[in-house]
This record gives C-alpha cells, sequence and structure tokens, in this order.
C-alpha cells in the first residue's frame, strides 16, 4: 500500500527527530571541560554560564547551519539534475570567501574601523553581512552567465561555478599577501570552517532568515521533481521552468549564503547527508527536503561534538570544517558504493 507524500514526510520527521535529540544532548554534554547539568540548570557557577552561553549557542549554531547546507544541496542537485552538486560547486563559497575578505582587509583602514563602529551599534556584523553579500553577488554571477536561450543551464552553470570558485580562491590568495598576519589568521580560520558562540538573539535571527528559504524550498519540492523529468517533460505538465528554477536558485543561494557568514566554509554536508537520506526515504523531494533538514542538523552537531572531543587529545581544536570532511569524504564513497 502506498503512502501519500505527506504521510511519508511526517513517518520520515517523526524518525530523525530522535536522532536530533540525540545530537543535541551530546553536544551539550561535550566539551572541554566537565559540567553538571544539575549545576548548571540550578543557576550554579561556572556551569550555567558553560551550558547557557557557550555550548547551547554552539550547538543551536550548528544545528541550523546543518540543516540550512543539507536543504540546498538537495535544491541544487535537483536543479542541476547532477548527484554531485554541493551548495559550494557554484561558487557560492569563493563569493563569500572575497567579501569576507575585503572586509578584515578593510577593518585596517580609517574608513573601515568607522564602519565596524557604526555596524557594532546596529547591531549588525559586517564579516557576516560582507559573506551573504558576497555569496548573493556570486548567485548573481551564476546566474547570469549560467543562462542560454533565456533558460538556467545546468552544465553552463556549474562550469561557470566552478571557474569562479577558482578565481575568487586567486583573489583572496592575493589579498592574504597584503594582510597583517593576524587578519591573515581570521581569514584562514573562516575558510577552515568554524562555530563560534553567537548571541542568542542573533541565533533566532539567523533561524528566521534561514527558515524563509528552506520554507520556499519545500515549497516546490513538487515542481522540483517534475524538473526530473527533463525542462520539455515538466514544462508539459504545467511547470514554470524558468520561475520555478530562479526561485529555488536564489532560495539555495540565501540559505548557503547566510550559513556561511556564521561558520565560514564548512563542506560536504550538502553532499553526504542529501545521499544518505535517499538512500533510505527515497527521491521524492517533498520528503527529501524536510528529512534532510534534520539529518544535516544532527550531523553537523555531532561533527562539531567529535572536534571538541578530539581537543582532549590534541590539546587544540580542529575547525569543524575539517571534521566535516575527513568524516564526509569516505562516508560519500561508502554511500556511492552502496548504490551500485
Amino acid at each position: 500500500m502506498k503512502h501519500s507524500a505527506a504521510t511519508r514526510a511526517g513517518l520520515a520527521v517523526a524518525l530523525l527527530l530522535p536522532l536530533v535529540a540525540a545530537a543535541l544532548a551530546a553536544g551539550l554534554a561535550t566539551g572541554a571541560g566537565e559540567l553538571s547539568l544539575r549545576a548548571a540548570l540550578n543557576g550554579q557557577e561556572p556551569d550555567a554560564t558553560v551550558l547557557f552561553r557557550l555550548r547551547v549557542p554552539r550547538v543551536l549554531l550548528a544545528a541550523e547551519v546543518g540543516a540550512a547546507l543539507s536543504v540546498a544541496g538537495v535544491a541544487l542537485q535537483a536543479l542541476l539534475r547532477n548527484p554531485l552538486a554541493d551548495p559550494f560547486v557554484f561558487g557560492l563559497s569563493g563569493g563569500a570567501a572575497v567579501g569576507t575578505a575585503i572586509v578584515v582587509a578593510a577593518s585596517g583602514t580609517a574608513v573601515g574601523a568607522a564602519a565596524f563602529s557604526a555596524a557594532s551599534f546596529v547591531g549588525l556584523l559586517p564579516a557576516q553581512l560582507a559573506a551573504v553579500a558576497g555569496a548573493l553577488t556570486a548567485a548573481l554571477f551564476v546566474f547570469a552567465l549560467g543562462r542560454s536561450r533565456g533558460q538556467l543551464e545546468p552544465t553552463r552553470a556549474l562550469l561557470v561555478g566552478v571557474v569562479f570558485n577558482s578565481f575568487a580562491s586567486a583573489i583572496v590568495l592575493s589579498m592574504e599577501s597584503i594582510l597583517q598576519p593576524d587578519q591573515t589568521q581570521a581569514v584562514l580560520l573562516w575558510l577552515s570552517g568554524t562555530l563560534g558562540y553567537e548571541a542568542m538573539p542573533l541565533l533566532a535571527g539567523a533561524g528566521i532568515a534561514l527558515l524563509v528559504p528552506a520554507l520556499v524550498l519545500i515549497a516546490l519540492a513538487g515542481r522540483l521533481n517534475l524538473l526530473a523529468l527533463g525542462d520539455e517533460g515538466a514544462a508539459a505538465l504545467g511547470v514554470d521552468v524558468s520561475r520555478t528554477r530562479l526561485l529555488a536558485f536564489f532560495a539555495a543561494s540565501a540559505a548557503v549564503g547566510i550559513a556561511v557568514a556564521f561558520t565560514g566554509l564548512v563542506g560536504f554536508v550538502g553532499l553526504v547527508v542529501p545521499h544518505a537520506v535517499r538512500l533510505v526515504v527515497g527521491p521524492d523531494h517533498r520528503v527529501v527536503l524536510p528529512a534532510s533538514a534534520l539529518g544535516g542538523a544532527a550531523f553537523l552537531v555531532l561533527a562539531d561534538a567529535l572536534a571538541r572531543v578530539l581537543f582532549r587529545g590534541l590539546g587544540a581544536e580542529p575547525p569543524v570544517g575539517a571534521v566535516t570532511a575527513i568524516i564526509g569524504a569516505p562516508l560519500f564513497v561508502m554511500l556511492l558504493r552502496s548504490r551500485r
């Protein structure tokens, strides 16, 4: 007996929620030092500060970013009809990196210092805003050059994204040669992918900002299914192919831009998680999108917990982007072999 997409999506969410809860619990319980949950909940210091000002914000940020990257990965793979598409292949990471590098370089000038002060006064973070602006600028660039005969051509857009990423990497490397050592270290740390300790109001705003493109993509899930039939087949079934591609492309770009603004370049989440989810729930995007959001949240929270565990043995915490790459690369190879 076949169940409706809503039923299957609800079942997938119900099965994944315990995994997300377990991942959140692991993230809250893991750290460089010991933590008494009872003491923290009773307001005893330093446990309360460690839990509510360090671990809770970091775990929530990891969950938000992991969900956003996974949903964006699903959408971009559907648009390209290419399972190897990744949120950063489109040049989005390159654009964000250039934006961040420019802001870091400008911070040493009088104009840059004044802009930083003004932005801080109104509660904005210039580096994060520059990363979002850079990612969206890259998306516009790829969309403009990736079009052929008025429509976004998947292969063309993919090639433009790869070339733009290489171009952006060259710009960032050139800028690093003129930066101060501390500025260079800040850019390299951001490029490696790191999770910080953001204030709760900022996390709430980021969650709302990421929810909007995610809801747009979920609303387009049925049309993304039809795009798998090809542009002509989807158009014959009543899908406005150009509009669907435009909305999905920029919704995914916005999600990636906001995510990388907070964590830098965290790879493999948008590649591995959608593959793993499709093996379990099938190819229906009405099910894959919400399931990937939960799976991505759990994956990045657990990867960050592992990074903090490694701190105890290494004496230094590796960037979460390095951990996701170490886990994601062999896991992706295993997923590819299982599809044969």
